[in-house]
Parts: structure tokens; sequence; C-alpha cells
């Protein structure tokens, strides 16, 4: 039976010069749709599961583009809110080479940023559920949507509902004395917790010996360090961080490590050759949800996740388009891009 998992966000016009083009040559802007926690539902709505995108965007065509954006992949949109005046905006220049890629906010006084707690039933929206994701952009918003998330996992701890949180640490939403505060509280009931090579560090200042992203060094044994030092902390089930050494911004190594309570367990390494990085971070996180529902080992589990990250990278936009058979097929070992027919 189809397994349904709830997710929690704002979900954002995404506007990007064509190609390469750098912000101020751009003559035009191509348009699509974007966000953390929508991320996570397309992908998982993508792998066969019940997905279901929570959030609150205005009654007018460009709210309604974005629900339809989702309804596109079966992702189930019926809790969205209606109201409110905007779409939060993203523009995204691509970074090439060393020149790294560049996101610019217009996202102030969106629909979700002016959400209230009596905007959402979460008795109603948790029917059924059999899991549910939220990042720590979405409480990075205001007080009153970290006040959503905090009602939301009370809500999903009262029910037994898995909880996993992405710490996604955004510093142009707020300092790390702020997000420290507000993700602690959210912590306590977070089941999965997700991070990147400095996340940790940003949001609890747990830090990883022997590693310099700027430098493209990443230690894996310091993650081992940080995972238990989490899970300590806050009593989480599983830590996953991944490991991104960047070569250039063309070229990443990327990895991942999942301490599942008792061990550590390192997937293998891929070389890749970005064509969007956007939605790398959520698409490993889909990929680590539904492996854990289906119950697969831990090694089985950190290779199929961050092979579906992989194969994100590979992709325009921020939603990963790709079947659980073609992640399985790369987690099992096939990753020569050799053309199939």
């Amino acid at each position: 039976m189809s397994k349904k998992v709830i997710t929690f966000g704002e979900i954002m016009l995404r506007l990007a010069p064509e190609g390469y083009y750098r912000f101020v040559q751009a003559e035009s802007f191509g348009a699509t749709f974007g966000g953390g926690e929508a991320n996570v539902a397309v992908s998982l709505s993508n792998f066969g599961y019940e997905a279901s995108f929570v959030s609150k965007l205005p009654k007018h065509e460009i709210g309604q583009s974005a629900v339809n954006s989702l309804r596109k992949f079966g992702v189930e949109t019926k809790h969205i809110v209606r109201g409110g005046e905007r779409v939060g905006i993203y523009y995204l220049e691509k970074g090439a080479s060393q020149r790294p890629s560049k996101v610019i906010y217009d996202r102030a006084n969106s629909s979700i940023a002016q959400a209230k707690k009596e905007d959402f039933n979460w008795d109603e929206i948790f029917e059924g559920a059999d899991w549910f994701h939220f990042t720590g952009i979405t409480p990075a918003l205001n007080d009153e949507v970290a006040d959503i998330c905090l009602q939301a996992c009370k809500v999903a701890k009262e029910k037994n509902i898995p909880i996993s949180c992405d710490l996604n640490y955004r510093n142009k939403l707020w300092s790390k004395e702020k997000a420290g505060q507000v993700m602690a509280t959210l912590c306590e009931y977070v089941d999965v917790c997700i991070a990147n090579e400095e996340d940790a560090g940003d949001v609890f200042g747990i830090k990883a010996a022997s590693t310099d992203v700027t430098s493209g060094q990443v230690h894996h044994e310091g993650y081992k360090d940080v995972a238990k030092q989490l899970a300590d902390r806050f009593g989480f089930k599983k830590v996953a961080i991944t490991l991104r050494s960047s070569i250039s911004a063309n070229d990443n190594n990327w990895a991942a490590m999942l301490f599942d309570g008792t061990d550590y367990y390192f997937s293998k390494t891929y070389p890749m050759h970005i064509v969007d990085r956007v939605g790398g971070g959520d698409s490993f996180g889909a990929g680590l949800i539904y492996a854990s529902l289906e119950q697969f080992d831990s090694q089985k589990t950190i290779e199929f996740a961050v092979a579906a990250s992989c194969l994100k990278h590979s992709i325009e936009g921020d939603f990963n388009q790709v079947s659980v058979e073609e992640v399985q097929k790369l987690a099992g070992g096939d990753a020569s891009g050799r053309v199939q027919r």
C-alpha cells in the first residue's frame, strides 16, 4: 500500500536567466516553481507515494500556477490555504567553473509568511499520514510560522508519525543565534535529522574536525562526531549528513553519511558534472524518507538517498524528476550514463 507523506513550507516562483547568463546580462528569465518541502513532495510523488504539500498561496493566477506545478506531478494540494497577496520569488544565477551560483530572494510578505496558526487543521491534515517533513527554511520566515511548525510537530508526535527535518540554514533569512534557539525547540520532536557539511555548525555550533568546505576538503571521519553529538543532544533516531566536495561550480564529488543510533554508514562517492544543483539536498531528503519507509537497511538507505540526489544534479529546475527504478539502477552501480535503448 502506498505511503502518505505530509510536507509543510513555501513554494516560490523561480526566475532564472537562460543558461549561464548573469543577472545583469539577462534580457529574459525562465519561470518555474520550487521550494524545499515542495521539492520533497514532488520527488516522493514520482516515487509512487501519496505526497501532500501544505502551504498558503494567494488566490490569483500566479498562486494557481504554483498549485498547478505540483498537481502536474500528482502532489495533493487540498491542504494549501488560499489567501494573502503574493507568491515569494527567488532569482537564480547559475554558476560556472570558479564563479559560484547566486540566489536573490524577493519573498517578504508572501502568503505563507502571513499565515496564522488557525489557517491549518493539523488533525485533519495528518489523517492517514505515515511521515511529516519540514526544513529549517520554513520556521526562518517569522515567529508565527515557526509556531505553526511547532504546532504541526506536536500533533504529528501525538499521532506517532515520524518527523524529519532538514536543517537547511539560510543566512539571508535569520541569524545563527536565532536559528539555534528556534531549531533547538523544534528538534526535540524530530526523529530524522538531515544536514549538510555546514548546517550543524551554523545552527548548533557543532563542527567537524579537519574540514574546510571552501577549499573542498571534507574529512569524513569528523562527521561521525557531528552526527553523534546531534543525536545525543536531541535524541534523533537517525542523522544523515550530505558531504559535498566542491571542485568548482560545475564539478562536485557527492556522498553522504548515515548514523542510525548504533553505527555509521558512508555511501559511495559520485563525481558529478552539474546541470542544476538547486534542490539537491531536497532530493536527498526525499530519498532518505522513501528508503526509511520502505525499511531498507542502513547501507541501502544511504546509497538510495545519495543516488537520488546525484541524479537530481543532472536535471533542470528544482524538482527531481526520476523514478525509483532509475535511482536503484544508479545505486546498484550503473553510473556509466550510457544511452539506454
